[in-house]
């Protein structure tokens, strides 16, 4: 049997086989949105296995493994490193239809040299052959990310963060810049137990008491700026729903108070305190000429019982809906947009019933001139960073916008060789290019196709971001 990832892998027709092997093949990596951890990447770690590596942290994995029926102790319990990759590998045949099943098997061709399918079979023999591989030193973290070809990395950062290792990264001699992301989710859901925490930890870092609202928000514009000297020019919000709700000064007094005492507040309250961060966060991040970015629709830790024994982020988020969306969404961004204060903005949803919602919204506020491209419908991410999630968004972005400004592919992960999704992305886009040309929809013109691919692969987002590279 031949290799299953083989150099045309996901390429059905020669038009696309060109564009991936001449043009997107080899454009260099701009991670504008990842969750890999800067601890890790300042003191170039070095994995002792394949399981740290490639299954601690991983959702996605385990959210397989278990619907495989494996018991938990496999998955985040106590058994070994090596009784969880055996776990692993007797899963990965029943993923087939699954996206795991390709990066599964991307990641271990590109990073590892193995053609084989992993299975119940050979799994320890892919066992031994990765590990005795990830004890050379080609095999630290910033050897597996200049392997990428990765030229940024922007983490997803705590406002509150000191960002002590980004300082410590730009120290070392390494060619990947590598740069904080504000993203203050907790200072922003004020019904949730983590609010209370968070102002008292913000009080801590600006060194005084936030006794109003005003306060609050000038503490929070003194983090941005601080996250600006260190380098940040992206923002990140992760948000359930879109929310929108006209409010008063003393309204919004009355919220934060309640909320800053635990005493909780209603759902429209709560929508009108969101709402007046992120106007006031819009306004900061245009002033400093940064990207806001709006990730919505996970409903997250269902399962009560596994919450209590596992915590927070370990598989049990899904898709949510929201009864009305367009609304919110038009609203924000036309608040934003009323005093100059609307940022270069990319809106991603998890629910893609709500793509071409997305994709026409986004139309209604490209408004600044010399600026192409500036309010953008988001990759595919989560539950859609699959091929038919892909295409979905790729599609829906072509038919209500400009494809040829999208700003492409992010990680999103927290493992150093995701970078195959970006081969993924590349690949999945360069065949329904490739498609679309032999079905006569897109003309046989290689120079703008290359346009049209380099763009999408990378140089939209460098130009995007505006961020200076070394």
């Amino acid at each position: 049997m031949g290799s299953f990832i083989h150099e045309n892998f996901i390429l059905q027709t020669k038009t696309a086989q060109d564009l991936y092997h001449k043009y997107a093949k080899q454009m260099p990596i701009y991670d504008y949105h990842c969750h890999l951890p800067p601890q890790e990447i300042a003191e170039n770690r070095k994995f002792k296995n394949i399981t740290e590596l490639w299954l601690k942290g991983d959702h996605y994995k385990w959210r397989a493994m278990r619907a495989h029926g494996i018991d938990e102790k496999y998955i985040t319990g106590d058994a070994s490193d090596k009784e969880k990759f055996q776990a692993w590998a007797q899963t990965v045949p029943y993923t087939l239809g699954n996206a795991l099943y390709h990066w599964t098997h991307l990641e271990l061709k590109n990073y590892f040299g193995i053609d084989e399918l992993l299975n119940e079979n050979n799994w320890e023999q892919i066992w031994d052959q990765c590990n005795e591989l990830l004890q050379k030193d080609e095999y630290s973290v910033q050897e597996l990310i200049k392997r990428s070809n990765v030229k940024l990395i922007c983490t997803t950062d705590e406002p509150t963060d000191d960002l002590m290792y980004h300082e410590e990264i730009k120290k070392q001699d390494f060619p990947v810049k590598v740069l904080p992301t504000f993203r203050p989710d907790k200072g922003i859901e004020i019904n949730k137990d983590t609010f209370i925490p968070f102002v008292q930890k913000l009080e801590g870092v600006i060194g005084r008491n936030i006794a109003s609202f005003a306060d609050y928000i000038q503490a929070l514009e003194e983090r941005v700026d601080y996250f600006h000297e260190k380098g940040c020019r992206v923002s990140d919000h992760g948000i359930s729903e879109i929310p929108f709700a006209h409010f008063s000064d003393g309204e919004i007094e009355g919220i934060f108070q309640s909320g800053r005492k635990g005493e909780g507040v209603t759902a429209e309250e709560e929508t009108k305190f969101k709402t007046a961060v992120l106007l006031s966060l819009a306004k900061f991040y245009k002033q400093r000429d940064w990207a806001m970015q709006i990730h919505f629709g996970a409903i997250r830790n269902n399962n009560t019982k596994m919450f209590e024994k596992l915590g927070p982020d370990a598989g049990y988020d899904s898709i949510t809906d929201q009864g009305e969306v367009a609304v919110p969404l038009n609203a924000l961004l036309n608040a934003f947009d009323q005093n100059d204060h609307l940022p270069r903005t990319i809106i991603y949803n998890l629910n893609p019933i709500y793509n071409d919602l997305i994709g026409s919204t986004i139309q209604n506020f490209q408004t600044e001139p010399g600026v192409a491209g500036k309010i953008q419908f988001g990759s595919g991410w989560w539950f859609n960073d699959t091929k038919p999630g892909m295409i979905r968004q790729i599609t829906s972005l072509a038919d209500q916008g400009l494809l040829m400004h999208f700003v492409g592919m992010l990680t999103d992960s927290r493992s150093f060789i995701s970078y195959s999704r970006h081969e993924y992305f590349r690949r999945i886009l360069c065949d329904l290019v490739g498609n679309w040309v032999e079905e006569g929809d897109f003309p046989n013109d290689e120079a703008l196709l290359q346009q049209l691919v380099e763009n999408i692969c990378y140089n939209n987002a460098k130009n995007y971001f505006k961020i200076e590279l070394n």
